[in-house]
């Protein structure tokens, strides 16, 4: 059997060494440089000949920066003749980009797809996707995780008995659904509707939250506007308490801070699949998706099934 390699960009470090960490192995060398023309380079400072190579870089701010960045860790894998070149991707940012909802709008997660398949990918690991289309948009194998097992293991031992998960919007209601017979609880679902000014209007929550204690549960976090808005409704609606839960931790701006500070929202929870913006705080917690990576990418080395780890 090949050896594994293990490398990372310079988008999370942190969670790449944590998932060398649980594999029990060390991660490979990198160096990133800059062209005086502004243009990087990347070497990789391990050997790859016919090695099983893993190389961890979520989508994050600077995507760009991040994007290129690992397109050309592939691209040099791929000359360095790896046996395979996996991209474990905790974050595909453009997965948003899914569809044509407009006139001449381009269809960004199609197209970096279709970018890392010619860098050289083999394979592609990711976790928590905005839409179960964007699977499709490869044409290579893609093992698409997600975190409701780690999210839900925050919950153990509470009394639930009086918990509903709500999700912001119909088109997370599957998952919402699943997080919820985890907890062993309801589930109910906003009524979303975006308009072209980013503007989130929810006319109505379907399912029964008043008394409730609320668990709102979507894929990430970025405005927070989805976020606010649902708050706004259940409090109309009197939902007892409001805590509010996401793979995704992408806080644009100030937009944590504005969660913690709500009156209304008694805790915060998210994975570490995105470098968490100013450290710790009250008010957060942040659960650590490296074992779950690091199980997937043993996995995916020895030719185990990954769908085996959704059981519960």
């Amino acid at each position: 059997m090949r050896d594994i390699a293990l490398f990372t960009g310079s988008a999370h470090p942190e969670l790449a060494a944590a998932v060398a960490a649980e594999m029990g192995t060390e991660l490979s060398p990198t160096r990133v440089s800059r062209f005086s023309n502004d243009c990087l380079e990347v070497q990789l400072l391990a050997n790859c000949r016919q090695r099983d190579v893993f190389i961890v870089q979520p989508l994050v701010p600077p995507v760009q920066e991040a994007l290129v960045e690992l397109l050309l860790m592939v691209d040099a894998a791929r000359h360095a003749s790896a046996g395979r070149v996996t991209a474990v991707l905790p974050h595909y940012a453009y997965a948003r980009s899914d569809k044509k909802d407009a006139g001449r709008i381009s269809i960004g997660g199609r197209l970096v797809a279709d970018l890392l398949e010619t860098a050289g990918a083999d394979h592609v690991l990711a976790m928590t996707l905005h839409s179960p289309q964007v699977h499709g948009f490869f044409r290579i194998p893609v093992d698409h995780l997600h975190a409701l097992k780690e999210l839900a293991t925050h919950f153990a031992g509470e009394d639930l008995s009086n918990a509903v998960v709500v999700s912001p919007d119909l088109g997370n209601a599957k998952p919402a659904a699943a997080f919820a017979r985890m907890l062993g609880c309801g589930v109910a679902a906003g009524a979303k509707q975006r308009y072209p000014d980013d503007r989130v209007v929810i006319a109505n929550v379907i399912g029964d939250v008043t008394g409730k204690d609320v668990i709102v549960l979507d894929d990430e976090i970025a405005k927070g506007s989805t976020v606010f808005e649902l708050t706004e409704r259940l409090k109309e609606l009197q939902a007892r308490s409001i805590r509010v839960v996401c793979t995704h931790g992408i806080f644009a701006g100030d937009a944590l801070d504005r969660l913690l500070a709500h009156p209304d929202i008694t805790e915060v929870v998210c994975t570490d699949t995105v470098p968490l913006r100013g450290g710790p705080r009250p008010g957060l917690s942040v659960i650590s998706v490296a074992p779950a990576l690091a199980t997937a990418i043993r996995h995916i080395h020895e030719g185990e099934s990954v769908s085996a780890l959704f059981s519960h």
